[in-house]
Protein backbone atom coordinates (compact mmCIF):
# COMPACT_ATOMS: atom_id res chain seq x y z
CA UNK A 1 0.00 0.00 0.00
CA UNK A 2 2.63 2.32 0.80
CA UNK A 3 4.76 2.03 -2.29
CA UNK A 4 1.82 2.73 -4.44
CA UNK A 5 1.47 6.32 -2.19
CA UNK A 6 4.88 7.14 -2.95
CA UNK A 7 4.77 6.53 -6.57
CA UNK A 8 1.61 8.32 -6.58
CA UNK A 9 3.76 11.21 -4.90
CA UNK A 10 7.25 11.33 -6.92
CA UNK A 11 5.05 11.35 -10.09
CA UNK A 12 2.92 14.60 -8.65
CA UNK A 13 6.34 16.09 -7.32
CA UNK A 14 7.80 15.61 -10.69
CA UNK A 15 5.51 17.12 -12.55
CA UNK A 16 5.10 20.20 -9.95
CA UNK A 17 8.44 20.64 -10.19
CA UNK A 18 8.33 21.19 -14.25
CA UNK A 19 5.58 23.17 -13.67
CA UNK A 20 6.85 25.67 -11.25
CA UNK A 21 8.81 28.44 -12.96
CA UNK A 22 6.49 28.10 -16.16
CA UNK A 23 3.29 29.16 -14.45
CA UNK A 24 1.75 32.56 -14.94
CA UNK A 25 1.36 35.28 -12.47
CA UNK A 26 -2.65 35.13 -12.81
CA UNK A 27 -2.47 31.24 -11.92
CA UNK A 28 0.31 31.83 -9.05
CA UNK A 29 -2.38 34.25 -7.40
CA UNK A 30 -5.91 31.59 -7.20
CA UNK A 31 -6.49 30.80 -3.64
CA UNK A 32 -2.76 32.63 -2.78
CA UNK A 33 -3.17 33.97 0.98
CA UNK A 34 -3.37 37.34 0.55
CA UNK A 35 0.06 38.02 2.75
CA UNK A 36 1.87 36.74 0.09
CA UNK A 37 0.00 38.73 -2.92
CA UNK A 38 2.11 41.95 -3.52
CA UNK A 39 5.05 41.10 -2.03
CA UNK A 40 6.55 41.19 -5.50
CA UNK A 41 9.97 43.42 -6.02
CA UNK A 42 10.38 42.95 -2.17
CA UNK A 43 11.61 39.99 -0.77
CA UNK A 44 10.88 37.95 -3.88
CA UNK A 45 7.91 35.81 -4.76
CA UNK A 46 6.28 32.66 -3.89
CA UNK A 47 5.82 29.95 -6.74
CA UNK A 48 2.84 27.80 -6.58
CA UNK A 49 1.33 24.87 -8.45
CA UNK A 50 -1.69 23.29 -8.66
CA UNK A 51 -1.30 19.91 -7.59
CA UNK A 52 -5.59 18.89 -7.85
CA UNK A 53 -8.44 20.60 -8.00
CA UNK A 54 -7.74 23.01 -4.90
CA UNK A 55 -4.72 21.87 -3.47
CA UNK A 56 -1.72 23.79 -4.01
CA UNK A 57 2.32 23.52 -3.63
CA UNK A 58 3.73 26.70 -2.74
CA UNK A 59 7.35 27.66 -2.98
CA UNK A 60 8.50 30.52 -0.60
CA UNK A 61 11.18 33.34 -1.28
CA UNK A 62 13.18 31.18 1.28
CA UNK A 63 12.48 28.13 -0.42
CA UNK A 64 10.74 26.45 2.33
CA UNK A 65 7.26 24.72 1.03
CA UNK A 66 4.00 24.01 2.17
CA UNK A 67 0.62 23.26 0.93
CA UNK A 68 -1.98 25.43 0.38
CA UNK A 69 -5.86 24.09 0.38
CA UNK A 70 -9.00 26.02 -0.71
CA UNK A 71 -11.91 24.68 1.85
CA UNK A 72 -14.80 26.61 3.47
CA UNK A 73 -16.80 26.45 6.81
CA UNK A 74 -19.89 23.73 7.16
CA UNK A 75 -19.73 23.88 11.12
CA UNK A 76 -19.61 26.20 13.79
CA UNK A 77 -21.00 24.43 17.28
CA UNK A 78 -20.79 20.90 18.91
CA UNK A 79 -18.55 18.26 19.28
CA UNK A 80 -16.04 17.35 16.36
CA UNK A 81 -14.15 14.16 14.82
CA UNK A 82 -12.89 16.48 12.17
CA UNK A 83 -11.08 19.89 11.56
CA UNK A 84 -11.57 19.43 7.65
CA UNK A 85 -13.74 16.74 5.88
CA UNK A 86 -14.00 16.14 2.00
CA UNK A 87 -16.98 17.91 0.37
CA UNK A 88 -20.32 15.59 1.09
CA UNK A 89 -18.82 13.09 3.52
CA UNK A 90 -18.87 14.27 7.18
CA UNK A 91 -20.00 18.06 7.23
CA UNK A 92 -22.17 17.45 10.36
CA UNK A 93 -18.84 16.58 12.59
CA UNK A 94 -16.08 19.04 10.87
CA UNK A 95 -15.56 22.47 10.84
CA UNK A 96 -14.28 22.90 7.73
CA UNK A 97 -15.12 20.98 4.24
CA UNK A 98 -13.06 20.66 0.80
CA UNK A 99 -14.16 19.69 -2.85
CA UNK A 100 -10.69 17.70 -2.93
CA UNK A 101 -9.07 14.31 -3.44
CA UNK A 102 -7.14 13.58 -0.25
CA UNK A 103 -4.68 11.66 -2.48
CA UNK A 104 -3.36 15.27 -3.84
CA UNK A 105 -2.64 16.90 -0.18
CA UNK A 106 -1.06 13.36 0.19
CA UNK A 107 1.20 13.65 -2.82
CA UNK A 108 1.52 17.86 -2.11
CA UNK A 109 2.80 17.45 1.41
CA UNK A 110 5.48 14.71 0.47
CA UNK A 111 6.46 17.32 -2.72
CA UNK A 112 6.69 19.70 0.85
CA UNK A 113 8.96 17.63 2.41
CA UNK A 114 7.08 16.50 4.99
CA UNK A 115 7.22 11.98 5.74
CA UNK A 116 4.18 9.80 6.02
CA UNK A 117 4.33 8.20 9.53
CA UNK A 118 1.18 5.65 10.03
CA UNK A 119 -2.47 6.34 11.73
CA UNK A 120 -3.56 5.09 14.76
CA UNK A 121 -3.50 1.64 15.91
CA UNK A 122 -5.68 0.55 19.08
CA UNK A 123 -4.88 -3.66 18.90
CA UNK A 124 -3.42 -5.00 20.76
CA UNK A 125 -2.57 -1.56 21.95
CA UNK A 126 -3.31 1.86 21.66
CA UNK A 127 -0.26 3.80 19.28
CA UNK A 128 -0.75 7.14 18.29
CA UNK A 129 -0.38 8.33 14.69
CA UNK A 130 3.22 9.12 13.46
CA UNK A 131 4.56 11.08 10.86
CA UNK A 132 6.30 14.53 10.22
CA UNK A 133 4.69 17.41 12.32
CA UNK A 134 2.22 19.75 10.42
CA UNK A 135 1.36 23.32 11.51
CA UNK A 136 -2.22 24.35 10.16
CA UNK A 137 -2.62 27.93 10.18
CA UNK A 138 -6.08 29.64 8.44
CA UNK A 139 -6.75 32.46 6.13
CA UNK A 140 -10.07 34.08 5.02
CA UNK A 141 -11.18 37.63 4.67
CA UNK A 142 -13.26 39.80 7.41
CA UNK A 143 -16.24 41.60 6.78
CA UNK A 144 -14.21 44.42 5.64
CA UNK A 145 -12.11 42.58 3.24
CA UNK A 146 -8.99 42.26 5.57
CA UNK A 147 -7.41 39.04 5.58
CA UNK A 148 -7.35 37.59 8.71
CA UNK A 149 -4.85 34.66 9.59
CA UNK A 150 -5.17 32.40 12.85
CA UNK A 151 -3.79 29.21 14.01
CA UNK A 152 -6.16 26.04 13.02
CA UNK A 153 -5.93 25.05 16.72
CA UNK A 154 -7.43 28.39 18.01
CA UNK A 155 -10.87 27.08 16.27
CA UNK A 156 -10.96 23.83 18.50
CA UNK A 157 -11.93 23.34 22.26
CA UNK A 158 -11.17 20.87 24.46
CA UNK A 159 -13.96 20.99 26.27
CA UNK A 160 -12.81 19.02 29.17
CA UNK A 161 -9.46 21.20 29.88
CA UNK A 162 -11.89 24.40 28.69
CA UNK A 163 -8.76 25.11 26.40
CA UNK A 164 -7.69 25.18 22.94
CA UNK A 165 -6.21 22.74 21.16
CA UNK A 166 -2.30 22.33 22.18
CA UNK A 167 -1.10 19.55 19.66
CA UNK A 168 -0.25 19.47 16.08
CA UNK A 169 -1.02 17.39 13.80
CA UNK A 170 1.01 14.38 12.06
CA UNK A 171 1.04 13.16 8.64
CA UNK A 172 -0.36 9.85 9.61
CA UNK A 173 -0.86 9.02 5.29
CA UNK A 174 -4.16 7.29 5.46
CA UNK A 175 -3.99 3.84 3.84
CA UNK A 176 -4.39 2.41 0.17
CA UNK A 177 -7.35 -0.66 -0.32
CA UNK A 178 -8.41 -3.08 -3.09
CA UNK A 179 -12.08 -2.48 -3.94
CA UNK A 180 -13.47 -6.36 -2.85
CA UNK A 181 -15.65 -5.89 -5.98
CA UNK A 182 -12.97 -4.93 -8.59
CA UNK A 183 -9.68 -6.33 -6.97
CA UNK A 184 -7.66 -5.50 -10.15
CA UNK A 185 -8.97 -2.20 -10.41
CA UNK A 186 -8.02 1.25 -8.58
CA UNK A 187 -7.17 1.20 -5.17
CA UNK A 188 -9.38 3.28 -2.76
CA UNK A 189 -7.75 5.85 -0.26
CA UNK A 190 -9.89 5.65 2.65
CA UNK A 191 -9.40 9.09 3.66
CA UNK A 192 -11.50 10.09 0.78
CA UNK A 193 -13.76 8.67 2.58
CA UNK A 194 -14.15 11.65 4.59
CA UNK A 195 -10.85 11.59 7.33
CA UNK A 196 -8.73 14.31 5.85
CA UNK A 197 -7.92 16.62 8.92
CA UNK A 198 -8.97 14.72 12.14
CA UNK A 199 -9.28 15.49 15.96
CA UNK A 200 -10.91 11.89 17.07
CA UNK A 201 -8.12 9.42 16.43
CA UNK A 202 -9.18 7.47 13.08
CA UNK A 203 -7.05 4.65 11.21
CA UNK A 204 -8.14 6.03 8.51
CA UNK A 205 -7.00 9.37 8.42
CA UNK A 206 -4.50 11.79 6.10
CA UNK A 207 -3.82 13.80 9.30
CA UNK A 208 -4.36 13.48 12.67
CA UNK A 209 -3.38 14.38 16.37
CA UNK A 210 -1.04 12.22 18.12
CA UNK A 211 -2.59 12.02 21.73
CA UNK A 212 -5.44 9.67 22.31
CA UNK A 213 -8.89 11.32 21.05
CA UNK A 214 -11.42 9.11 21.32
CA UNK A 215 -14.25 8.79 18.30
CA UNK A 216 -17.31 7.68 20.48
CA UNK A 217 -19.97 10.29 20.99
CA UNK A 218 -19.94 9.72 24.82
CA UNK A 219 -16.12 10.44 25.32
CA UNK A 220 -14.71 12.86 22.61
CA UNK A 221 -12.53 15.72 23.85
CA UNK A 222 -12.98 18.74 21.71
CA UNK A 223 -15.81 21.23 20.51
CA UNK A 224 -16.02 23.54 17.89
CA UNK A 225 -14.76 27.25 19.49
CA UNK A 226 -17.67 28.93 18.23
CA UNK A 227 -16.94 32.49 19.14
CA UNK A 228 -13.39 31.87 17.26
CA UNK A 229 -14.70 30.52 13.52
CA UNK A 230 -16.21 32.62 11.11
CA UNK A 231 -19.50 32.13 9.43
CA UNK A 232 -20.69 29.35 7.30
CA UNK A 233 -19.55 29.17 4.09
CA UNK A 234 -16.92 31.36 4.73
CA UNK A 235 -13.99 30.72 2.03
CA UNK A 236 -10.74 29.58 3.87
CA UNK A 237 -6.97 28.86 3.22
CA UNK A 238 -5.91 26.16 4.92
CA UNK A 239 -2.08 26.29 5.28
CA UNK A 240 0.00 23.11 6.04
CA UNK A 241 3.16 23.77 6.64
CA UNK A 242 5.77 20.32 7.53
CA UNK A 243 7.75 21.49 10.56
CA UNK A 244 10.53 19.90 8.82
CA UNK A 245 14.42 19.80 10.82
CA UNK A 246 16.93 21.12 9.10
CA UNK A 247 19.32 18.45 7.61
CA UNK A 248 22.72 18.69 9.97
CA UNK A 249 26.19 19.25 7.56
CA UNK A 250 28.66 17.00 7.13
CA UNK A 251 32.13 18.15 8.78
Amino acid sequence: MRPSLCYLACLTLTAAVQTLGCESAAEREVGKPKSQAGERGQAGEAKKVAMGKNVYLEVLPDKKRRVLVNAEVCLREGQLELFLCRRQTKEHEAILTADVDARKIHAALIAAGAVEGSPVRFVPNYRPASGTKIEITLQYEAKDKKPITVSAKSWIKDAKKKAILESDWVFAGSHLVANPLDPDGPKHYLANDGDVICVSNFETALLDLPIKSPKDDADRIFVANTERIPPVETKVVVILTPIVEAKKEKK
